[in-house]
């Protein structure tokens, strides 16, 4: 069968032209119906299931509140709840008073005794009471606690301070002593670890292997009062 295209050649392409535009016009009714559909949807669920939602969450919320308001005695537990939370930083702020004893055989000289030490971490105080072999060895106790220095990374500062021989006494068996004096907090801080530097003035307990007596002992001799402190 032999066809003839009668048609001249602009005709088909308007005609192609046309058909391309239904398809398109086709295409983005499409999309247009499906996107009113989902915005359809969307405005179901945010104005129906969501607000029903929300209006639960109040209830719930409204409940608990009225809950919490009808317990007893609620405004002593919020307050030991409030202590509670507080306590992790009042540990780290607590002094570490177990370095005392460290301290203490850095700092006193091998021939002498502690019979009794007073420490108060609120004033910063510390009372040693004790003897020795002589008064000489008494006052380079003295000494060392005056230039006893501690080195808290690359700082170095004095560890006591006004240091003062308040009493002392001396026999035939030697000599008894009260010191009082102030020491830095930075010392005893959880927070820091702490390295004292004792000057070379005397042989401390800590430089020996084998002390020959024990630190702490009970004065057995008399102080400046003429008394043995118990």
């Amino acid at each position: 069968m032999i066809q003839f295209n009668l048609l001249p050649d602009i005709k088909l392409e308007y005609i192609k032209t046309r058909r391309t535009k239904r398809l398109i016009m086709l295409i983005v009714s499409v999309v247009t119906a499906v996107s009113m559909t989902v915005m359809i949807l969307l405005l179901i669920v945010v104005n129906g299931f969501q607000r029903s939602h929300l209006n639960n969450l109040s209830g719930d919320i409204e409940r608990a509140s009225t809950a919490i308001k009808e317990t007893e005695d609620l405004d002593k537990i919020l307050t030991i709840q409030s202590q509670l939370t507080s306590l992790p930083a009042l540990h780290e702020q607590k002094p570490v008073a177990s370095r005392l004893f460290g301290y203490i055989s850095q700092i006193t000289p091998v021939n002498t005794s502690i019979a009794r030490l007073n420490i108060s971490f609120t004033d910063q105080t510390i009372s040693i009471t004790g003897a020795a072999d002589t008064l000489g060895t008494v006052n380079k106790f003295v000494d060392t606690l005056k230039f006893t220095e501690f080195k808290l990374g690359d700082t170095q500062d004095r560890a006591f301070f006004d240091v003062v021989l308040s009493s002392f006494g001396r026999d035939v068996r030697g000599a008894s002593y009260t010191i009082n004096l102030k020491f830095k907090p930075a010392i005893f801080e959880s927070s820091t670890e702490v390295e004292l530097v004792v000057p070379n003035i005397i042989t401390t307990r800590s430089q020996t292997e084998k002390p020959e007596e024990a630190l702490f002992q009970p004065l057995t001799t008399p102080d400046s009062e003429g008394e043995i402190p118990q």
